[in-house]
C-alpha cells in the first residue's frame, strides 16, 4: 500500500487534468518543433505544480516532502509527456538554490522559479567531461569583483529555453583538480552564447544544448556556495538526481508494460490474440513481478530520502537496476509490437529510443556499478577488521 496523504491524492488528480488539458494534445508537434514552449512552465506555475518545496514566502507550498515530485514524476510519464523536463527545473536544479544560495539569491531567483517565468537549467557536461567532472576545462578566475568564465558545456537539458543557469567551472588557482565553483549565469550576459538545439535519437521534445563561455564577467553576487567547493556541492545533490532519474525509470517501464499488454490482446498471431501464447504470457509475468518489485523499492528510497538516510549507494542501486529495468521493458515491448514497433505512430517507439539514454546521463550503469562495487568491498574490509 503506498502511503500518499489525502492532500496528495488531490494533487496528483488535479497535476494528470493539467497534464490531459495543457500538456498530452501538444506533445506531437512539440516533438517535431525539438522543444516544449516556454509557456507550459509558466501555465503550471500559475497553478501550483512546478515548484512545490519553496517556503511560502517565495511563492511555494513549503512542503519539501519528495513524495510530491514522485507524483509529478510518475504522471507525467503517464501522460506520455516524459520530455518535458519539469523536474529538472524543480527538484534537481532548483534546490541548489536552497542548499548552497544565500537569502539575497533566493529572493531573487525562487519566486520567478516557482512561476515558471524563470527556467532552470545545470551546465556539468563537456565534450572531454562527463562521468569524470574532474576532467572539465572550463575555467572561472576571481577578479575580484567577479569571477571571468570560459569554457564550453555539451549535452545541456533545457538549454535552449533556460534563462539561470548554474555552471561549474574550474577554479583557476585552486588546489586539486576538484577545486571548482558553481556560478549562477543569467540570460543575456555578454560572453554567453547557445549553439544549436542538438538532434537526437530519442527524447525528441527536450531541448538539449551547447553553451559557450567567452570571456564571461559573473558578478560576486552570482557565486553559489563556496568558491573552490564546487564539486562537493554537485556530489551533494547526486544522490537526489538519482532518484529522480529512478522514478522516472519506474514509470516510463510502466508505462511501456501497460501500453504493451493492451496491444498483445489485440494483436492477432496463428489466428488468436498475441497475450495467448505462452512465450508472451511468460515474458509479461517476468516483467510485472521486477516493476513490482522496484515500486517497493523505489518508495522505499523515497521515505529514506525524505528521513535525510538516502546516501550515494542506495541512490547508485535504484538509478543502475531502474534503467536497465526501463531498457529492458522498453526491448520487449517493442520486439512484442513486432514491425509496428518501429513505427514512430506507435508510443512503444519513443519509449525504446528514449529509454536508451537512461543508462548514461547521470552517471552511466557501468559508474554505478563501480559506486556500488566500491561499497561492497570497503564492508567487505570493514568486516575482515572488526
Amino acid at each position: 500500500m503506498r502511503n500518499f496523504t489525502e492532500e496528495q491524492v488531490l494533487f496528483r488528480q488535479s497535476y494528470r487534468r493539467f497534464l490531459e488539458a495543457e500538456v498530452k494534445p501538444h506533445m506531437p508537434k512539440w516533438r517535431e518543433e525539438g522543444i516544449v514552449p516556454r509557456e507550459v512552465f509558466r501555465r503550471a506555475g500559475d497553478q501550483g505544480m512546478l515548484m512545490i518545496w519553496p517556503d511560502e514566502k517565495y511563492g511555494g507550498l513549503g512542503d519539501t516532502d519528495f513524495r510530491y515530485e514522485q507524483i509529478i514524476i510518475e504522471e507525467t510519464v503517464r501522460a506520455g509527456c516524459g520530455e518535458w523536463y519539469n523536474t529538472l527545473h524543480s527538484r534537481l536544479v532548483g534546490p541548489y538554490f536552497q542548499k548552497f544560495g544565500t537569502e539575497e539569491q533566493r529572493q531573487r531567483f525562487l519566486p520567478k522559479c516557482v512561476t515558471g517565468e524563470t527556467i532552470l537549467a545545470v551546465a556539468m557536461t563537456e565534450p572531454g567531461a562527463g562521468s569524470d567532472l574532474a576532467g572539465m576545462r572550463s575555467t572561472a578566475k576571481d577578479m575580484g569583483d567577479h569571477f571571468l568564465l570560459n569554457g564550453s558545456k555539451t549535452f545541456i537539458s533545457n538549454g535552449i529555453n533556460a534563462d539561470v543557469i548554474i555552471v561549474a567551472a574550474k577554479l583557476d588557482g585552486g588546489e586539486g583538480r576538484h577545486a571548482m565553483v558553481l556560478l549562477i549565469v543569467e540570460r543575456g550576459m555578454a560572453g554567453f552564447d547557445r549553439g544549436r538545439n542538438l538532434k537526437k535519437i530519442g527524447l525528441h521534445a527536450q531541448d538539449t544544448a551547447e553553451l559557450f563561455f567567452d570571456n564571461v564577467k559573473v558578478p560576486k553576487e552570482n557565486v553559489l556556495g563556496e568558491p573552490g567547493k564546487g564539486f562537493i556541492h554537485l556530489m551533494e545533490g547526486l544522490a537526489e538526481e538519482r532518484l529522480i532519474g529512478a522514478c522516472g525509470y519506474l514509470a516510463t517501464g510502466r508505462r511501456a508494460f501497460d501500453i504493451t499488454r493492451d496491444y498483445v490482446m489485440e494483436r492477432q498471431v496463428f489466428g488468436k490474440p498475441l497475450s495467448e501464447q505462452q512465450n508472451t504470457q511468460f515474458r509479461m509475468a517476468e516483467m510485472d513481478t521486477e516493476l513490482d518489485i522496484y515500486q517497493v523499492f523505489i518508495d522505499h528510497c523515497v521515505a529514506e530520502h525524505n528521513a535525510g538516510r538516502l546516501n550515494a549507494n542506495l541512490a547508485a542501486k535504484a538509478k543502475m537496476y531502474g534503467s536497465e529495468l526501463e531498457w529492458r521493458m522498453a526491448d520487449l515491448g517493442l520486439q512484442l509490437h513486432g514491425g509496428a514497433g518501429y513505427m514512430e505512430e506507435y508510443e512503444i517507439s519513443s519509449i525504446f529510443t528514449g529509454a536508451r539514454m537512461s543508462r548514461i546521463y547521470a552517471g552511466s550503469s557501468e559508474i554505478m556499478r563501480y559506486i556500488i562495487g566500491r561499497d561492497v568491498f570497503r564492508q567487505t574490509y570493514k568486516s575482515m577488521l572488526e
